[in-house]
């Protein structure tokens, strides 16, 4: 007998004070390890093709209107399925399966025509609406369950572990960009191109006014793609990257079952369609809206970082082949913000911080409409790359974390709308892209920044994420390997 359960002949009778063993939560924080260091390897490869799509795959913007399909498909994908394929997959299925949806956007890398990788780009954004909000109801119940064999509050507890994830996370923008970086940067004397380099015509045609690479090439030959065969051996790394990844989660992690029976039974006993009711349900409700903008705002500013401050800004004055050492800056620094805003939370709480990162995340939007960016001007580059890595890792940290404080026993739901409006907010992006100059776009985003600021600012004023904390949650209790196999 132990004290989680008690076995009857053909039934599992609930003991009287169900609760976890003290020795359960290193094997939480495995789980959370584990599936950390898989998403850290599968977007190695995603995080690294997709910073070059703008460039090397600019011929009639190829490589923007695919990442506006992965975008545009995950909108759909948000709405219709991850609580349909959860419940059939469970939680840890959905994450492993849903990484295949990612390897066709690789392999369409040796070929890219616009009818390969359309198609594999809107297979990506199919997989990565149930692989996020899978990962997302993981940790938030594990977070849960964490809860019961520490001292430590759930909110504080669901900030820690979005924070490690994040972390890991983040570092896919390291290992990812260094491998592209090392290939591209081989044997190309980098320096003196961008020496040679009339600076004066950078400094006018880069930056804020940059309206588009086309008939650029000649006048700036930091636009030329790089050589056919280096993309090749960059995608066949990121290919055994993903394979590796859909792996780590099929034998290193446990089913969510064993820390949520109550959610199990839930999932199993309603339909796709009732549980794609709950999710949208949740536009009905004023948080739920209030915290859409500021949603919205990190899918826009994560597409513009990726696309337009790569080919505006690196790409034009510094040439491709810099693109990856840039964003290495950007992931060191989200992945150590990432791990210091859970601590940095618990003792200011999160509207500083959060007032942090709109004042400085607006500071590099005015800074950029004022830069004429050089080759000679390096320094500045990887500045405003690790400024805006500590900007976005708190936005992805404390909206994902209060998405599921404010909508307790629905987190499926509330993290379905956030990949739903994150996406919504990058497929904008992406789509007008091609279209207007990099200033228009800098507006764009600050106007999108405060009014975001000023929906999250509602919910705190009225102290809805505090009255979310005190609604009782769903009962957790631990499930014996037997019957978590059954």
């Amino acid at each position: 007998m132990t004290a989680d359960k008690i076995e009857m002949p053909g039934q599992f009778v609930k003991a009287p004070s169900p609760s976890f063993k003290p020795s359960e939560r290193w094997r939480i924080m495995r789980n959370i390890l584990t599936i950390s260091c898989a998403f850290m390897v599968n977007f190695t490869a995603f995080m690294g093709a997709a910073n070059l799509q703008s460039s090397i795959n600019a011929d009639q913007s190829l490589g923007t209107f695919t990442l506006s399909a992965i975008y545009g498909s995950l909108l759909f994908s948000n709405i219709f399925l991850p609580a349909l394929i959860i419940s059939w997959l469970g939680c840890k299925w959905t994450m492993s399966v849903s990484i295949l949806a990612y390897m066709p956007f690789i392999a369409s890398q040796f070929y890219p025509k616009f009818y390969t990788m359309i198609p594999a780009g809107l297979l990506v954004g199919l997989g990565g609406g149930p692989l996020w909000c899978a990962k997302c109801t993981y940790l938030t119940v594990a977070a849960e369950a964490y809860s019961t064999i520490s001292d430590m509050a759930v909110d504080v507890l669901v900030t820690r572990f979005f924070g490690l994830f994040f972390m890991f996370y983040q570092m896919a923008q390291v290992w990812g960009n260094l491998i592209s970086s090392a290939v591209l940067s081989y044997g190309i004397d980098t320096v003196t191109t961008n020496v040679t380099l009339n600076s004066s015509i950078v400094a006018e045609t880069c930056g804020a006014n940059f309206c588009g690479v086309s008939g650029a090439e000649d006048e700036n030959p930091n636009l030329q793609p790089p050589p056919v065969e280096r993309i090749h051996l960059i995608s066949g790394i990121y290919l055994a990257c993903m394979i590796l990844a859909c792996l780590i989660i099929a034998f290193g992690v446990d089913s969510l079952s064993r820390y949520d029976r109550n959610r199990a039974r839930t999932v199993k006993s309603s339909s796709g369609f009732k549980l794609l009711a709950v999710t949208l349900k949740l536009l009905k409700e004023k948080s739920q809206l209030l915290i859409l903008p500021i949603t919205m705002f990190i899918g826009a500013e994560q597409a513009f970082l990726f696309a337009d401050y790569n080919a505006s800004f690196v790409s034009c004055a510094c040439g491709i082949s810099n693109i990856g050492y840039v964003m290495i800056c950007f992931g060191v620094t989200n992945a150590m913000a990432a791990l210091a805003t859970g601590s940095i939370v618990k003792l200011t709480g999160r509207k500083p911080v959060m007032i942090f990162a709109f004042c400085l995340h607006l500071g590099i939007f005015v800074f950029m409409l004022q830069w004429k960016p050089t080759p000679d001007q390096g320094v500045i580059f990887f500045l405003l790359s690790g400024l805006w890595g500590v900007c976005d890792s708190i936005w992805l940290v404390q909206v994902n974390a209060l998405s599921g404080i404010l909508f307790p026993g629905r987190e499926e739901a509330a993290f379905s709308n956030f990949r739903l409006w994150e996406s919504t907010g990058s497929v904008i992006t992406y789509i007008y892209s091609p279209y207007l100059c990099t200033y228009t776009k800098l507006y764009l985003l600050i106007g999108i920044l405060c009014t975001g600021m000023a929906g999250y600012g509602v919910i705190e004023w009225t102290n809805k994420a505090e009255k979310a904390i005190s609604v009782k949650r769903p009962e957790l209790e631990l499930m014996n390997d037997n019957e978590i196999n059954r």
